[in-house]
Order: structure tokens, then C-alpha cells, then sequence
């Protein structure tokens, strides 16, 4: 009895938790930020701006919602010229949503109040307690979320590159048996990229499981118009979460934010895998070539999509 006693008094500070954080965050407000949408109204446009292509289903998933509410969400979201719909080839009933022009230029606006208001929360604490504040917010993250399918997405931190070259020299000879020609590739691009980086125009995502990193990619400059995704890979212990799929996402966002105007990459046929990843989102097959590299006779593919 004592125990289910403990449990109630932890759920009572849990809630109290629960409804002092959504004062900070002024999530009882009508209207968030100061704008004319709900708060999961903002969550449905920050998934649009920041994940491309995803489908009402996708959205319904990934928030939890009710099908009926968003898709009432998503007609307002049309009639204000929001977004847009485009077919699926393999399924005509089903959409894939983009924000329009006016959709990007409503939504930037409340990203960068949000932003704001963090910021000043967070300057209200010393260097060490917004530290504490973050590892406090990871700890939570980890004890509630889906222990396999949480995951986190973050910048490089020093070593991060070295374990990438690693990596992909370690999976590819196991999976394919490519030899230490493919080590020296990467090692190069990685290098090339830690020498010229400019930010506004590279950008690399890594990805940490449970403290261990389990994929990266990157994006890099191949002229003034054209970005070229680089190294997309996901570690077989963390395939099938969507985590491809997702950085693939986020290089897309990243290069239309950055002005480019077009996307490609460079892969071979036998990486059936990423392959399927590339076609889902939105690229299209512009080039084979047959070659002998890695110690393998292969057929090189240039991938390409319009941003």
C-alpha cells in the first residue's frame, strides 16, 4: 500500500511538472506566439517545413493525432494557400504535402519567435545551469521515449568523422566486399570537408542511439546552383526506424533553405537500400555508368532532384 502511495504522490509531481512547463512555454495560449494558429497547428507546419513530402497518414503517426482533425487542419492549411498537394504515383488516392511560397514565408516568422522566446528563457540561466537544463530535458527524453526507436540528430562533435570513415569502410567491405579503396574515398571526403567547410552552404547531421553514433550525411557545394548529398549511411543496428529517410529530409530542407536550386548524388545499383530511400524522396535516376572500383565491377548511378 505504501509503495502504491509513493507512485500516487510521484504522478501528482509529474502533472505539477507537467503545468509548470506549459506556463513557460505558453502553450494555454489561444494562439501561439502571438499568431493566428493553435499550437498543433504550428507542430503541423514545423514537420512540413522541416521534413518534405510527408503525407496527412505520416503526419497523424508522427503527432499522434486524430485522422478527422488533421485532415480538417490540413483543408484550412489549403484554402489560406498554405500548402500543396501532390499525387502519389503509386497510390492516386494519397497526397504528399509541401508548404507553398506563402506557406515557408508564414511559417519562418513563428520558428523565429519560438527561437526567440527560448533564447531569452535561456539567457535568464548561467552557462552551467542551461547545461544542466539540457542534460536534465535528454534524461527525460530517454526514460519516456521508445528506448529502440529514439534517436537523435545532432552536429558533429570532434571524432565523429574519424568513426564515420570508420564506419562505412567497416559495413561496406562486410556487406558488399568493397575494398580499401572505399575507406580512401570517404577518408578524402571527409577531409575535404572538414578543410573547406562553409556553413552556409555544408551541412552534416549525425545520428546518436543510446550513445552510439548509427549514421550521418552530409550535404556539400558542387556549384553555385546544385548541392550533392554525400556518405548517406544508417548502422544495421538502427535500420528500419526511418532514420534514412529522415536525413535524406533534412538535407532536402537544407538545401532549399541555402538557395540551392537542384540536388544530386552519386551511388551504385547494388545499394538497393538507399536506393528506395532516394526514390521516396522525390529523386530521379539521370545517369549509369558501368566502372571497376572498390574491387568490384559496379554501375555508378547519378541521382538528381529539383529543389
Amino acid at each position: 500500500m505504501a509503495a502504491e502511495q509513493r507512485l500516487h504522490e510521484r504522478a501528482g509531481t509529474v502533472r505539477s511538472f507537467n503545468r509548470f512547463y506549459t506556463r513557460q512555454i505558453g502553450v494555454l495560449h489561444e494562439h501561439l506566439l502571438e499568431s493566428p494558429f493553435s499550437l498543433t497547428e504550428v507542430r503541423i507546419l514545423y514537420e512540413l517545413a522541416h521534413r518534405p513530402m510527408l503525407t496527412s497518414s505520416d503526419i497523424c503517426r508522427e503527432l499522434g493525432l486524430n485522422a478527422g482533425y488533421v485532415s480538417r487542419v490540413l483543408k484550412g492549411f489549403e484554402k489560406k494557400g498554405l500548402i500543396t498537394r501532390i499525387p502519389l504515383p503509386s497510390d492516386r488516392r494519397a497526397a504528399q504535402l509541401q508548404l507553398t511560397d506563402h506557406g515557408r514565408e508564414t511559417y519562418l516568422p513563428l520558428s523565429d519567435a519560438s527561437q526567440r522566446e527560448v533564447v531569452a528563457m535561456l539567457k535568464r540561466l548561467s552557462e552551467p545551469e542551461q547545461h544542466q537544463l539540457i542534460e536534465a530535458m535528454h534524461q527525460i527524453e530517454s526514460l519516456l521515449g521508445d528506448t529502440d526507436s529514439n534517436y537523435l540528430l545532432r552536429d558533429p562533435q570532434p571524432g565523429d568523422m574519424g568513426w564515420i570513415v570508420h564506419r562505412q569502410a567497416v559495413l561496406y567491405a562486410q556487406e558488399y566486399g568493397w575494398n580499401s579503396e572505399y575507406e580512401a574515398l570517404t577518408a578524402d571526403i571527409v577531409a575535404k570537408y572538414l578543410r573547406d567547410y562553409d556553413p552556409q552552404w555544408e551541412r552534416c547531421w549525425v545520428v546518436e542511439k543510446q550513445g552510439s553514433v548509427v549514421g550521418s550525411v552530409f550535404v556539400v557545394r558542387e556549384d553555385e546552383a546544385t548541392a550533392k548529398l554525400r556518405l548517406l549511411y544508417v548502422d544495421p543496428c538502427a535500420r528500419g526506424l526511418g532514420i534514412g529517410g529522415r536525413l535524406v529530409d533534412e538535407c532536402l530542407r537544407f538545401a532549399r533553405q541555402a538557395g540551392y536550386k537542384k540536388i544530386i548524388l552519386w551511388t551504385n545499383s547494388v545499394l538497393i537500400g538507399a536506393r528506395k530511400i532516394y526514390e521516396r524522396a522525390g529523386f530521379e535516376l539521370v545517369e549509369e555508368t558501368p566502372h571497376h572500383s572498390f574491387g568490384k565491377d559496379l554501375v555508378g548511378q547519378v541521382w538528381s532532384r529539383e529543389l
